[in-house]
């Protein structure tokens, strides 16, 4: 198939859509297909099957841009689009499908409402944006003839098929390499901003001074984070990517108190470098963090969170066996079968994902919402 990923997030961009989409495009590569990537230009070099979108940069938000506009008729034939934000590229990949009368997928990433406070000053106002916004969402992924989401966690009134985002469990698996052989080292690797609440972890940071922290990543939150960092914490910049896996094999727990994550991907990436996790006890890591591979906190409760780490120290755990459910094998598997099924190149097949995957309603002005 010709597919075409729509996405307002991605390289130079680092985030966890970003490498979703291009492990995906691998894969599915690997597999036939053909992949094009339609997505907001920036200071990337393009490959013959990655198509800019003429954008500028985004005020609210450091890092990513704002799309502009590509004329659909500079695109090339697809058969299948699949959308990855509902922002104007994913807009344009809706508007593409509907104009060429193709089947059409949206994968649900990341809730944008929560992201509202980083853009305003004003809490109430901040809330009163989500208000609007999330319902005007709904309408645009009810246009879709599937929607998928990492987890149950989706908060959007609409059906959807739970596909896992997929970890590639060849390349995220344990090092011989060590980092820091002569210490204890607790670490994160993510997005600095708000939703994300590093700040959290700082916080345990000076309850336990015993210990070393490491956090890597960018966003705007970085300075203020640096400018609180007790003594025993170190902030630096993303790794090159292949510099992950010795880096998660490398610490002795890993810690996030982000409650905005619909999967939580480096987490599950630490646990298959055999890296145990203390996590926020909410969506997704209600679902994600178990007895297996790490240890649950209430959010905001200190003490809670120290004895989560401290816990991870004290246990042996099999993580690795714990997230193979996750392995990009299985979410190209399903991914695929649902091409298929929204195409309507085969006949649906008895598993979870086509029982859950809503028909071509658009072609009957019917949606997909739930009740």
């Amino acid at each position: 198939m010709r597919i075409g990923f729509f996405t307002d997030s991605y390289f130079p961009e680092i985030d966890g859509v970003t490498y979703t989409i291009q492990l995906w495009r691998e894969r599915l590569e690997d597999a036939g297909h053909e992949v094009h990537v339609v997505y907001p230009d920036g200071e990337y070099d393009p490959d013959e099957r990655e198509l800019p979108v003429r954008s500028l940069p985004n005020p609210f938000y450091s890092g990513y841009r704002i799309p502009l506009f590509r004329r659909p008729s500079t695109l090339p034939e697809l058969d299948l689009v699949h959308c990855h934000g509902p922002a104007p590229v994913g807009l344009l990949g809706r508007y593409y499908a509907h104009r060429h009368d193709l089947p059409a997928i949206y994968t649900h990433h990341t809730p944008l409402e929560e992201y509202f406070h980083q853009s305003v000053r004003s809490d109430r106002l901040a809330r009163a944006l989500g208000r609007a916004y999330v319902p005007l969402e709904n309408a645009f992924l009810r246009s879709f003839d599937a929607v998928t989401a990492s987890t149950s966690r989706i908060d959007r009134d609409v059906e959807h098929v739970e596909l896992p985002v997929g970890i590639d469990m060849d390349f995220f698996a344990p090092t011989d390499e060590r980092w820091y052989p002569d210490r204890t080292v607790i670490g994160y690797s993510g997005r600095l901003s708000m939703e994300k609440n590093v700040r959290e972890v700082l916080r345990a940071a000076e309850r336990l001074p015993e210990y070393d922290f490491v956090v890597v990543g960018e966003g705007p939150f970085r300075e203020r984070l640096e400018e609180r960092a007790p003594a025993n914490v170190e902030i630096r910049g993303f790794l090159p990517r292949e510099d992950l896996p010795a880096f998660y094999t490398s610490i002795d727990a890993f810690v996030t108190a982000s409650t905005a994550d619909t999967l939580g991907l480096s987490t599950l990436e630490a646990n298959a470098c055999g890296t145990p996790v203390a996590a926020v006890d909410a969506p997704p890591f209600d679902r994600t963090i178990g007895p297996d591979n790490g240890v649950r906190f209430e959010y905001g409760d200190l003490d809670s969170m120290v004895e989560a780490i401290e816990t991870c120290l004290d246990a042996e755990r099999e993580t690795r066996a714990a997230v193979e459910r996750y392995s990009i094998h299985h979410t190209i598997d399903l991914l695929e079968t649902l091409y298929r099924n929204v195409a309507g190149t085969t006949a649906p097949t008895p598993t979870e994902a086509t029982r859950r995957t809503p028909s071509r309603r658009r072609l009957t002005g019917e949606t997909n919402r739930k009740g």
